[in-house]
């Protein structure tokens, strides 16, 4: 697993996936106004398996 920034864990996750769940939080977060936090799963490709 990899610590990314203070709140991020991941595990095999592409920087481009992570990029978007990072924004969405952001947008979401701002148009609540309540502190959001995404799970994201991001499946191997049949190739990895």
């Amino acid at each position: 697993m990899i610590k990314v920034e203070e709140k991020y864990t991941v595990a095999n996750m592409s920087a481009e996936c992570l990029k978007k769940i990072i924004e969405l939080e952001n947008d979401l977060t701002g148009k609540t106004n309540q502190n959001i936090v995404l799970i994201a799963y991001e499946p191997k490709h049949p190739e990895q398996q």
